[in-house]
């Protein structure tokens, strides 16, 4: 959609938009900004459920027409709630529409300028529901005059086990996989680790970060920052 003159957010932040019913109250519901915060139009990243009040009908605008959206941004999935420690190791971990977060953030010029080492791990059931891969593996070229930051991309395809990253997210952190896989350790010194995805995933990979040894993130200080999505 056409992003509002007055519509300003920060990577990472979801907005609330509406879908208009004749004779009742609108229908509203929170997405997580794909775009740039720079950028000229909002994308969200939405998929269609059976018979949901929502979905059913956005999947059939149409250019021009009219969606909802409220005046100001929401969430706190954001960079500048880290503090300490310093910047050097981000840690992007979604599934699913999770994912949607961790685009605009590295989208946002300033990450590549901030850290040493990225890595985003983008979690999901099967091969076809990976989705912005091109997008994703552009990213370091598109970005590459603003900082010396290394990118690792991780799909994880848990439904199949013959894809070379295939068990769920806290297992992979359980086992050092994850970290084999990126060629970057998890550190309570050095990371920040973001978590984007279904309620059981946050969950599960909160403890398995806190075993070893990584903190949440409150008031600025600490490793670990959290977004549930259900």
């Amino acid at each position: 959609m056409t992003r509002p003159a007055h519509f300003r957010f920060d990577a990472g932040q979801f907005a609330r938009i509406g879908i208009e019913v004749p004779d009742a109250a609108p229908i509203v519901r929170a997405y997580s900004v794909v775009s740039s915060p720079f950028a000229e139009e909002l994308e969200f990243f939405s998929i269609v459920v059976a018979d949901g009040a929502f979905t059913s009908k956005l999947q059939f605008l149409k250019a021009g027409d009219q969606l909802l959206l409220e005046r100001i941004p929401y969430g706190y999935l954001t960079l500048a709630r880290y503090q300490e420690p310093l910047p050097q190791d981000l840690w992007l971990l979604a599934t699913g529409t999770g994912l949607a977060p961790f685009l605009s953030i590295l989208q946002d010029f300033t990450v590549w300028q901030s850290y040493r080492h990225i890595v985003l791990a983008y979690s999901v059931r099967t091969l076809e529901e990976l989705a912005y891969v091109t997008e994703i593996n552009a990213l370091p070229e598109l970005f590459r005059d603003e900082g010396g930051a290394s990118f690792q991309f991780l799909p994880i395809v848990t439904r199949d086990s013959n894809y070379p990253l295939h068990q769920r997210l806290p297992t992979l952190i359980a086992s050092g996989r994850l970290e084999e896989a990126a060629g970057v350790e998890l550190r309570p010194e050095s990371s920040h680790v973001m978590l984007c995805g279904n309620p059981q995933m946050v969950d599960d990979t909160r403890n398995a970060l806190k075993a070893r040894g990584l903190t949440m993130n409150r008031r600025g200080v600490g490793n670990i920052a959290v977004e549930n999505y259900w």
